[in-house]
């Protein structure tokens, strides 16, 4: 059987120390904000438009700047890590890991977004019901972001 893919789009939001997770609907797991990224979409967009939906929350990607400009090609923010991750035995996402900082802790997700959020700093990153990958790039996030952190 044939194995579908999508590209994804998942943004670690860092503010004063702390990186905001939310658990998920149906999977019941502490994820940042993300989803699917839109035909017409750049993957840098979906990135802060998945935030804003579920967040409610105005972000700015953490980035290298770009290098390249010329009459036919621009470069985008590119992710901080590119991941194939396994949903199930026949779907996988192709899933581009973004840093943001934040300039508030207030969140106001879009009605039907998250259920719970909760913003976690390092220590609080070790608990049981964080996935390791999650844990990794939470700790990586806060680590990148604690010089540029408001």
């Amino acid at each position: 059987m044939e194995i579908t893919r999508h590209f994804t789009a998942t943004t670690f939001v860092v503010y004063k120390g702390k990186t905001l997770l939310h658990l998920h609907r149906s999977l019941k797991m502490w994820l940042p904000p993300g989803g699917h990224i839109d035909r017409d979409e750049l993957p840098h967009v979906a990135a802060i438009r998945e935030v804003k939906e579920e967040t409610g929350l105005d972000v700015e990607l953490v980035h290298s700047a770009p290098t390249i400009h010329s009459d036919n090609a621009q470069e985008i923010p590119g992710p901080r890590h590119l991941l194939l991750e396994n949903i199930n035995p026949y779907h996988q996402h192709i899933d581009m890991i973004y840093f943001a900082l934040a300039d508030s802790f207030e969140v106001t997700p879009d009605a039907g977004e998250s259920i719970e959020l909760r913003w976690f700093d390092t220590e609080e990153l070790e608990g049981r019901e964080i996935e390791n990958d999650i844990r990794l790039l939470g700790k990586e996030a806060l680590g990148v972001m604690s010089n540029t952190d408001n």
